[in-house]
């Protein structure tokens, strides 16, 4: 999912190197009638942006589960959230 991120960027020729663009994961695992299931996702992305680029960046991040396997593989099984922590340097 990162990895769509940062080509969703790049495209609009926003720096997508490992020193700009992260993510810390998280998830539930919860007894769904007695199976053990991954439920739910949390996704916080973290982006170094340069300034002005603002609105392009939070459109990929708004727009980029649409194009990225792994998320379209989990839909509907796997509640996926995302949010960003954007800093314009």
């Amino acid at each position: 999912m990162t990895g769509t991120l940062a080509g969703a960027l790049a495209v609009r020729q926003i720096p997508n190197h490992p020193d700009k663009v992260w993510s810390e994961v998280e998830g539930d695992i919860e007894n769904v009638e007695g199976v053990i299931r991954i439920t739910r996702i949390r996704i916080k992305y973290h982006l170094k942006i340069p300034k002005g680029k603002r609105e392009a960046a939070e459109r990929a991040v708004a727009t980029h589960e649409r194009k990225c396997p792994a998320a379209m593989s989990v839909q509907g099984a796997i509640q996926l959230e995302y949010t960003a922590a954007i800093d314009e340097e």
